[in-house]
């Protein structure tokens, strides 16, 4: 098969093609221009927080108002339940567009499955903004809104993947993790753009307007911002391992195959080690708005103005935690941030609950920050894990697995818990629980040797050996 050309081969014709007088670790392709590395991490960044802004806007229409207008009943807590069920549904979704797209990805290249899933997920997002209400179409409304959340499912699992390879595939040896923080860095800005067009939406219109028509204009918005990253995205030069691989005639049949029977436990530890951070980062970013707006009593402009306060915070401790990764070892950051995860996320509703904005500012800054210490040095790792030949395959479905068994059921699990128990210690013992999952699947993961062939443009091709993420 050409996926299993000998490694002494592949690495010989690699050095054939480095110019005199640079090291192996001179990039692959030196005809790419500087600017090819600058615009590959702004497309990554840009592209994802559009995307993460579609995905986002749903959650905080779940928890705010689409109950009431696809899931009509006589309860609030249903209402709420089956929009957050429907939140899920985009998450169950993620492993077939990170499957779809990863599969292609390895065999046709990461800047057209880039621009496919921009695409996915902007029809997707713009329909739900379109789509009639129960007292319109009666139950096909539901039944739409379900299929259109799980294209967006469809759409944002297999972006993940490529933005994360297109960032790290470009960097030079050394800065993997620095440049693979800017698609991670597109999931808070994704954030706070969703957030900031919601609070916009509830401060200029009345209540009755906002529940009437006003939660669609997130929704319709989405065409403008598409289009604008769509243009970016165009422009990208394709990723430099991945032309590696179609020089030396390695590109794999099916790639998804060639995974799931020689490293389906590399994509099971890889996805325990996201449960934590995806898991309490929904319930951070979505549970809390419900919660905060029923339970507490504050506005939803007061709810969104601490989650956009919040996310600064979150995109600076991405970057830190993925430049630290690329000094000391991804072992080390990871290890240290899910342990920092566990500590602050055991305190974060006690915190909340006192019912103090300045101590809930200080509760959603902490958890912001370490959650973006967790994954920070996660596009790195995650690429480290899998040659380029089944890289997209596989880091996609590792961080799809990690995100059902996380952010797909957290809300609506936060919800339960606080309906069954009515208190919040209830949600704090699930934050502990995952949190020990996680980091029991980080320390394993991280003491087995993986492969960091073509990880960095900079890097001889088909060269497997321990990276710094095992130290």
């Amino acid at each position: 098969m050409a996926s299993t050309v000998n490694v002494d081969q592949a690495t010989s014709a690699t050095r054939q093609r480095t110019p005199q007088g640079t090291s192996e670790s001179a990039p692959s392709d030196t005809t790419q221009p500087s600017s090819g590395a600058g615009r590959a991490v702004a497309s990554s960044f840009v592209g994802t927080a559009i995307e993460w802004y579609d995905f986002f806007i749903y959650g905080t229409a779940a928890a705010l108002v689409l109950g009431p207008q696809f899931f009509p009943s006589g309860s609030d807590l249903a209402g709420t339940l089956a929009a957050f069920a429907t939140l899920a549904v985009g998450f169950i979704a993620r492993p077939f567009g990170g499957a779809i797209m990863g599969h292609f990805g390895d065999k046709t290249g990461r800047k057209s499955m880039l621009v496919t899933s921009l695409l996915t997920m902007g029809v997707a997002t713009v329909g739900i903004g379109l789509l009639p209400n129960y007292a319109t179409i009666g139950v096909w409304a539901p039944i739409l809104l379900v299929l259109l959340r799980f294209l967006q499912g469809v759409g944002v699992g297999g972006e993940w993947g490529g933005a994360v390879l297109m960032a790290t595939e470009h960097a030079p040896k050394g800065k993997a993790g620095l440049y693979g923080a800017a698609p991670q860095m597109g999931v808070p800005a994704g954030v706070v753009l969703a957030n900031i067009v919601f609070l916009l939406c509830t401060q200029l219109l009345t209540d009755d307007q906002f529940t009437s028509w006003g939660w669609r204009i997130p929704f319709l918005l989405s065409s403008t911002l598409v289009a604008a990253a769509m243009w970016i995205r165009l422009g990208v030069m394709e990723s430099p391992a991945f032309k590696a691989i179609e020089q030396e005639d390695r590109i794999t049949k099916i790639p998804i195959l060639e995974v799931l029977t020689k490293s389906w436990k590399t994509v099971l530890l890889a996805g325990g080690t996201f449960i934590a951070t995806n898991g309490i980062a929904y319930v951070f970013m979505v549970f809390v708005l419900s919660y905060g707006t029923k339970e507490l009593g504050f506005s939803r402009g007061t709810m969104l103005a601490l989650l956009i306060a919040s996310c600064p915070v979150w995109m600076a401790g991405m970057g830190i935690s993925a430049h630290l990764s690329d000094r000391v070892g991804r072992r080390r950051v990871y290890v240290a941030s899910t342990v920092a995860l566990l500590a602050v996320s055991s305190v974060f509703f006690t915190l909340l609950d006192t019912g103090s904005i300045p101590v809930m500012l200080v509760a959603m800054l902490l958890l912001a920050f370490v959650l973006g210490s967790t994954v920070g040095p996660q596009s790195a790792l995650f690429a480290e894990l899998f040659p380029a030949h089944v890289r997209y395959s596989g880091a996609s479905l590792g961080y799809q697995v990690g995100a059902i068994l996380g952010g797909g059921i957290a809300p609506f699990v936060a919800t339960w818990l606080y309906a069954s128990f009515g208190t919040t210690s209830a949600i704090t013992a699930y934050f502990v629980l995952v949190s020990l999952v996680s980091l029991a699947a980080t320390l394993v993961l991280l003491r087995r040797p993986h492969v960091a062939e073509e990880t960095y443009a900079a890097q001889p091709a088909s060269q497997p050996e321990i990276t710094e993420g095992a130290r």
